[in-house]
């Protein structure tokens, strides 16, 4: 991996140091660069995990992934950076009755002393920094509230706090992963019909604008200094310049 590349890649120009601040800019920059898509899904064309496919799509293609990309990328990243990084396997919470499979790829990374869970790879509002993992209080982050409970099943579990109720984001529990440990639950989500990412379109990215931009199936939601917009993706072309001017992908 060439990380100079990488770090141009995220827009990150500041120094190097494994603490908590670089971490956090590293996270914040990676969010507002690199978006979270499907494209490669609904186009049949089978995912790459190794970290030498991921660096290959994100850095020199310029393109995005979700969450088995986003984090695997983000974990080579600050790895050759230094850092002392766990994957793990997670349980997306959020919306759910029943306790779902295993499907969401998550980061642990110790540094500072501290140890903080990293994730580039959510769809829907998520901590856009680093959540401190050694602490059952309350955190602001960004715009928002998240904290971080035990559970004797689930392990540690993510709370957001929505319109002052808190609710259950996802859990995660601390075996380490390794690459080919995310190769079945991606090809469920890649090619399952029960799978809801091979529907429709499923774009987001972070702005610096407070929120997200987003396509879900025809729906363009984006932010500018004027705050939120929403419209409708009318046709191919207008699909096209959705992709280049509010998520930075050029489609062929």
């Amino acid at each position: 991996m060439d990380t100079s590349l990488y770090l141009e890649r995220i827009g990150y120009t500041g120094p190097v140091s494994h603490d908590y601040a670089t971490l956090k800019e590293l996270q914040f920059c990676h969010m507002t660069t690199v978006p979270y898509e499907n494209l490669d899904i609904l186009a049949g064309k089978p995912l790459k995990l190794d970290s030498e496919s991921l660096y290959e799509k994100i850095v020199t293609a310029r393109r995005g992934g979700y969450c088995f990309e986003l984090n695997g990328a983000f974990d080579a990243l600050l790895r050759a950076l230094g850092f002392d990084v766990t994957d793990c396997m997670a349980r997306f919470l959020k919306g759910e009755a029943d306790i779902p499979m295993r499907r969401h790829r998550v980061l642990q990374v110790r540094c500072g002393g501290g140890l903080y869970l990293c994730d580039v790879g959510v769809g829907m509002v998520n901590p856009i920094y680093p959540v401190n993992l050694d602490t059952p209080e309350a955190q602001a982050i960004g715009n928002e509230q998240y904290k971080v409970t035990k559970d004797h099943f689930l392990g540690t579990v993510l709370h957001q706090c929505y319109e002052g109720v808190w609710d259950r984001f996802f859990a995660f529990t601390d075996e380490p992963q390794l690459d080919i440990d995310y190769i079945m639950p991606s090809f469920y989500c890649e090619r399952h019909p029960d799978s809801p990412f091979n529907k429709a379109d499923m774009l987001a990215i972070q702005t610096r604008f407070g929120g997200k931009n987003s396509i879900s199936g025809d729906a363009l939601t984006y932010w500018d200094e004027n705050g939120k917009h929403k419209a409708t993706i009318e046709n191919t072309s207008m699909r096209k310049e959705a992709l280049e001017k509010y998520f930075g992908i050029a489609e062929e």
